[in-house]
């Protein structure tokens, strides 16, 4: 099984370019993984020490960031190197200073491992959630770099836990421990024969907390909310508008109504705008413009969101009201606000426990999302208490970065 699956990541590597015709995502894909080792080569020198991390995409760097920002101050001296399998999370964060060099992660063929270990060359390599790529964990493995997984899930219905997958499943050997979100993925690894890990939570947890400790005033928020009761919905695809659009076209003139869109293409808020009916503006269209003479904001930017939501009375969070994923839950809930999602869930068990505890409501129809968002508006008391329950929910959750780093720390302790 393995011979077949390096044969087709080596027919995919031949393919993918001429696919970048069709797809620009697909060309940034291609394109941007031409020059990866060029680039590690001029930034990494072999006498350099270093650590590297690997996120899918962004919602995986997000859960990064405080066990990256916790390493840089345990290991002054380490270069940090950043991974990325997804355009959609490498061209948001290439710039990023939070590591030394940020790339993309070259295709997983034999050829490409090796060599991008070779000229990493990590002490420490750290997979976020998910993403096992078997040439690289070999390789990993037989270079003795030790291997950790930070915010681990493990599902039944993953490779690992089918008959098809078994070839799979020595590769998970690479890992020196298992940082889990929950039970039932300890459970699951148990059952294939692996012990050495543990239920230390989620890190998004302490990333979405600390944000409450940073400077989120935004002048433009202050001018457009003026006062009024403000519904902020992040991340939304158009399944995710589909829902939203006619309550805001019917709402009161006292409620405000900011939409930041996933997928920031021209055409796509062309089509949000003509569909609402009431006063709306673009951020980029936001200049000299008296902002609170309008009732929705099209937040038509990237990297203010999480600041948005520190203004918001509710929040709706897109992503499941289709298939594509439901994004972050846990932004807005660290404000102590409700939250509002679609119905696809079920792979979120952080947004399983808020909706179970009733500080989240899942919608699937439109009268659904009426009828909630009626409930929140009007009732103040039933908002506040719905939103308290989701930031102690989040406060209590804290706590995964310091266990990761405690394992740093023991390990670094006992080699010495």
């Amino acid at each position: 099984m393995h011979f077949l699956y390096n044969l087709l990541i080596h027919s995919a590597e031949k393919i993918l370019p001429a696919t970048g015709i069709f797809s620009n995502k697909m060309k940034l894909f291609t394109e941007g993984r031409k020059d990866v080792f060029e680039e590690l080569s001029r930034n990494i020198s072999s006498k350099d020490q270093t650590i590297w991390f690997h996120a899918a995409s962004l919602g995986e760097y997000e859960q990064a960031v405080p066990v990256i920002e916790q390493v840089k101050k345990t290991f002054p001296g380490h270069k940090i190197i950043l991974s990325f399998f997804s355009p959609s999370g490498y061209e948001v964060k290439k710039n990023s200073s939070l590591a030394n060099v940020v790339t993309y992660l070259p295709l997983d063929t034999p050829e490409n491992a090796n060599k991008f270990l070779e000229l990493v060359h990590p002490e420490w390599a750290i997979f976020i959630k998910y993403e096992f790529w078997p040439n690289f964990l070999e390789v990993l493995k037989k270079g003795k770099t030790k291997t950790i997984l930070v915010s681990g899930v493990f599902r039944e219905d993953q490779i690992f836990f089918q008959p098809y997958g078994k070839w799979m499943r020595p590769y998970l050997g690479a890992f020196e421990y298992f940082f889990l979100q929950d039970e039932k993925s300890k459970l699951l690894l148990n059952k294939l024969g692996f012990h050495n890990a543990s239920v230390s939570g989620d890190t998004r947890f302490d990333r979405v907390h600390s944000q409450l400790q940073q400077d989120n005033q935004l002048d433009f928020m202050e001018e457009f909310k003026d006062g009024k009761t403000c519904l902020v919905a992040g991340s939304t695809w158009p399944e995710d508008d589909g829902l939203l659009v006619e309550y805001i076209n019917q709402a009161p003139n006292d409620v405000k109504f900011i939409i930041a869109p996933h997928a920031l293409k021209r055409a796509k808020i062309d089509q949000l705008q003509e569909q609402i009916k009431v006063m709306v503006v673009r951020f980029s269209e936001k200049e000299a413009k008296d902002l609170s003479k309008f009732q929705v904001l099209i937040l038509d930017t990237i990297g203010l969101l999480t600041k948005v939501y520190s203004y918001a009375d509710l929040a709706y969070v897109g992503g499941a009201a289709g298939d594509t994923g439901l994004h972050n839950v846990l932004e807005p809930a660290a404000f102590g606000v409700p939250v509002i999602i679609g119905k696809n869930f079920t792979r979120f068990p952080e947004a399983i426990e808020l909706h179970q505890k009733g500080g989240l409501f899942s919608v699937d129809k439109k009268e659904e999302l009426k009828n909630v968002l009626n409930k929140l508006l009007m009732d103040t008391n039933f908002r506040r208490e719905t939103g308290a329950m989701n930031k102690d929910f989040v406060r209590k959750n804290r706590g995964a970065t310091t266990r990761v780093m405690d394992y740093f720390l023991n390990f670094e302790g006992k080699e010495e």
